[in-house]
């Protein structure tokens, strides 16, 4: 008897998944409850077994390949035969493309409205030219790309930039990095403004009272950003020793998906490649993010004199539709002010 299976619901309010890679093959047996396919979401990397035994008839959806819930993935079963192929839709001007860029439009998965194929679409399935190559946007780079893409569209974000002195901060810090003192200061600055710890979900804000600080970390495969949990109840020790086990574990993909979500503010410091200036784009649905760039010694006037200074920049984007303009300029200097006060 055939058996159609469908991508379920995975919870979490995830509402759709790339096959990151399947498990079995067209032709092979399986029992019910063996390994059949990765899904990877925009939390985490999930391995779904089998629901029926019987022979893999036909993979109807491939690696690599976005679908929402309730999409047919595979069909099991000796008798499954797969359902007849839709109607491509495509317009006479995208017809015309595809045939100017030799792109067979069976092979092209339509990205528009109902499926539609649209300009993008072909233009993507196009063989490469002389001196390019051509990879696809996936996994973690293609959940990035949606992410950001959809902050930049969604998010009114403004950025305000403020100079820090970290002369006596550079003198008394020892060993340890800038961050801990940094996410300490954030914790304050969050206290005393929060509409800044904070977060959109429709037509309501939510005033967050955890301090659960997102970190941005640069891995190989892109930007993740986990969570550094009770910020608040934490000494400048702990904050850096779990600072620092965030970001081993983001870079070896260790990372639990419960450590990936819920934070409630974000942090972003490159170190020295953190830019002279940057304007950091906001976590949605987050309002805020503080930027930590470059420190280095620089000329500043103290007393009169011109001296070098430990001078660096913070930043901090906000969502203006939360967030007023004048009340994320009072968190950054109270952050600034804490810093230099250190």
């Amino acid at each position: 008897m055939a058996y159609e299976f469908k991508l379920p619901d995975l919870g979490e309010g995830v509402r759709e998944g790339e096959i990151a890679r399947w498990l079995v093959e067209v032709g092979q047996e399986i029992a019910e409850d063996d390994p059949l396919v990765e899904i990877q979401t925009d939390k985490t990397t999930v391995e779904i077994p089998s629901p029926a035994a019987g022979k893999v008839a036909s993979i109807l959806v491939a690696e690599g390949e976005l679908v929402p819930v309730g999409t047919p993935l595979v069909l099991i079963g000796s008798d499954a035969v797969p359902s007849e192929p839709a109607k491509i839709q495509v317009t006479p001007l995208v017809r015309r493309i595809a045939a100017e860029l030799d792109v067979d439009l069976d092979a092209v998965k339509g990205t528009g409205p109902g499926g539609r194929i649209t300009e993008e679409d072909v233009r993507g399935a196009a063989a490469p030219r002389e001196g390019e190559r051509r990879v696809p946007l996936r996994g973690v780079r293609r959940q990035i790309a949606e992410h950001l893409t959809r902050s930049h569209r969604e998010v009114p974000s403004v950025t305000v930039v403020e100079e820090c002195d970290f002369t006596t901060l550079a003198q008394a810090r020892g060993e340890r990095s800038y961050l801990p003192y940094v996410l300490e200061a954030v914790v304050a600055g969050l206290k005393a403004y929060p509409e800044l710890n904070a977060t959109l979900a429709g037509n309501e804000i939510v005033y967050w009272e955890r301090y659960d600080i997102g970190l941005a970390v640069q891995t190989e495969e892109g930007l993740v950003v986990p969570v550094l949990r009770g910020a608040d109840e934490k000494s400048l020790d702990e904050l850096s020793a779990e600072a620092a086990r965030l970001a081993e574990g983001a870079r070896a993909g260790s990372l639990e998906a419960e450590e990936l979500r819920g934070s409630t503010f974000t942090v972003t410091s490159a170190g020295r490649l953190g830019g002279l200036f940057a304007t950091p784009l906001v976590n949605h649905p987050e309002v805020g993010i503080l930027g930590l760039h470059r420190i280095g010694p620089r000329p500043a006037v103290v007393d009169g004199e011109v001296v070098a200074r430990e001078v660096g920049w913070l930043s901090c984007t906000f969502d203006h539709r939360v967030v007023d303009g004048a009340r994320a300029s009072e968190f950054l200097l109270a952050v600034i002010e804490r810093l230099q006060s250190a």
